[in-house]
This record gives C-alpha cells, structure tokens and sequence, in this order.
C-alpha cells in the first residue's frame, strides 16, 4: 500500500492576510506592514512559485482556485479541514477558527474528479464544531499511514475525545501528548501538531524540546522507535523557522523528496542535511508572507490525496 503521496491538493489564496481569529492560539503570526492588497499579491506569488516547484519536481498538483464570496484569509491551508484516504474517504474536519469553517470548498470534488481520483465517501465531523470540539486535520495529527499511529499535540484545536474518536474510526494506535511553545516569558500549548513534527518513511523530524513533561516525551519517542524512524531532533528555534512544517513526498516516478520552505532549509544543520538525505532529496520553495501573516508553511499548504484512481467518478451529494 502507498505510504507516501504523489498528489497533493492546494488551493490559491484570493483573500489572504493575517486572520485576526485564527491569531487568539497561532503564536506564529505576524503582521507585515504593507497594505492588504500586497500581502494577498505575495502570498499569490509564492504560492506559484511553490506549485512550479512541485511539479518541475514531477508531483502532482490539483490547484483549486478560492472563491471570491467568503471571508477566507487562511485558505491556502487546506490541509486542516480535509483529508484524503487510500480507501476512498475523504474526512472533513471540525475547526476552530468560525471564517475557517468557510473554506470547505465541496468544489474540490470537480478537481480530484478531473484527475479521476474517486471519493467513494465523505466521513463528516464537522458539526461538532457547533459544540466547541475541534480537530484540525493533518495539523492537529500526524499520521503514520504505514504503521497505524497517530501522533497528536493537544490544543484548544485539538480535542483529545475527538483525536481518540478519529483513531477508532479509522483503526490508528493513539499517541497524544502535550507540547509548548516558549512566548515572551510564558510556555504556551503549540497549536497544531504540525509545525513540530513530520513522520516520513524512514525518518521522523520532531521538536522533543516542545515536550515538557519527560514521561510523555519518552512515549512518543518510544513509540518512534518501535515504529524503527530514525529520530531527526530540531530546536524550539529551528520550529520558529518552520523546520518541523515539512512533508514527504514522491514523484511520478517514485523519487522521495522532503518538501519545505526556504525559510526552514536554511535553518537546518549540516549533520540534519545528511541525516534526511540518506533517505531523500529536499525540496524548498519561498514562503515568507504566507509564513509571518498566516502562521503556517509548507505543509500546511498541501492536502496529501492517497485516494484510489479510477476511470469513473461517483458525485458525493
């Protein structure tokens, strides 16, 4: 069974600046002092330019374009209101943010469609949403497909009832724990689960130093271990960088790579080089506004789509 995506889902930001409600428990937003219109250009910008990248790379892409009806400054995260399963479900997710819930777009069924990825059926559990329970995706959980384990830093964007509901649902192992942030003088709950850890194929790159309490530390890297990843550690400093937003995937034609923004590459150490390499390429395209306005980076950016390839489409109503 594929363990690593070819195909990955984006969407193309129309709207895009800092969101003032997703900014209450993201610590990594910013504000750039340039007028809205700029911002939302350079996102655009950047986000071209990373779509090029993948593809010159040969990874599929399926850009859908946002709509211009809605508020939806953080679009151009999909990944945290949908996933997309090698058994044909798709999952849509509970958030947190109330203009986030506006970004599922169903009109991503026409794109996957065209590239005759099929969706057999939709696993909703967006409505517990209206009960103050949220689960946001693939950046509150980090999923190892291969061997059943599901990794999850508790948040106010991640219910641990709901993260355990999800593992029954879909037959992962559980792994939560908690994990913070330092801001100012104060060590904050990390938002997503995402922007300290990516599991590959061989490899997991974590930010242990993100886990305060010893005993949950040493759970997950005895579950990593069991799971035989090599353990790749980066600092708090490096995951202000984005180096833990990063995400594994492969060409056409089967090439490995480990995609991430310029900014978390250039943070990266030689000996951390060398440990990724022997197991895959990197890859890394400029995200600068889209990471200090929206608070995430590249993997955030991309819905890995593991469904099913048929000839024929069966419209989810």
């Amino acid at each position: 069974m594929n363990h690593i995506a070819d195909t990955v889902l984006m969407v193309r930001p129309t709207k895009f600046r800092k969101n003032e409600e997703s900014a209450i428990n993201n610590y990594f937003q910013e504000d750039l002092s340039i007028e809205y219109e700029h911002v939302n250009k350079r996102a655009q910008e950047e986000f071209d330019k990373f779509v090029a990248t993948l593809r010159t790379h040969n990874i599929n892409v399926l850009v859908v374009e946002d709509s211009n009806a809605l508020d939806t400054p953080d679009s151009v995260f999909p990944n945290n209101w949908v996933s997309c399963h090698q058994d044909g479900t798709a999952v849509l997710y509970p958030m947190f943010a109330e203009n986030r819930r506006n970004e599922r777009n169903l009109d991503i069924w026409k794109s996957l469609a065209a590239s005759n990825l099929q969706v057999k059926k939709v696993h909703d559990y967006s409505s517990i949403e209206h009960f103050g329970h949220f689960l946001e995706g693939t950046g509150s959980m980090i999923l190892d497909r291969k061997n059943k384990v599901a990794y999850c830093a508790l948040s106010d964007r991640a219910d641990k009832t709901l993260f355990e509901k999800f593992c029954a649902d879909f037959g992962y192992t559980p792994v939560p724990f908690s994990a913070y942030q330092t801001d100012g003088d104060r060590r904050k709950r990390i938002y997503h689960t995402n922007v300290m850890m990516c599991i590959a194929s061989e490899f997991a790159i974590i930010c242990l130093d993100c886990i305060d309490d010893a005993e949950e530390r040493k759970k997950v890297v005895q579950s990593l271990r069991d799971t035989k990843k090599q353990i790749i550690t980066i600092s708090e400093e490096q995951l202000y960088h984005f180096a833990g937003n990063v995400l594994q995937l492969k060409s056409t034609d089967g090439r490995k790579y480990l995609v991430m923004s310029s900014t978390a590459a250039k943070s990266l150490q030689p000996h951390q080089i060398i440990s990724i390499q022997k197991y895959c390429d990197i890859i890394h395209s400029k995200l600068d506004a889209i990471e200090t306005c929206g608070g995430g980076s590249a993997r955030c950016m991309m819905a890995d789509v593991f469904l099913p390839n048929f000839n024929t489409y069966t419209a989810i109503k």
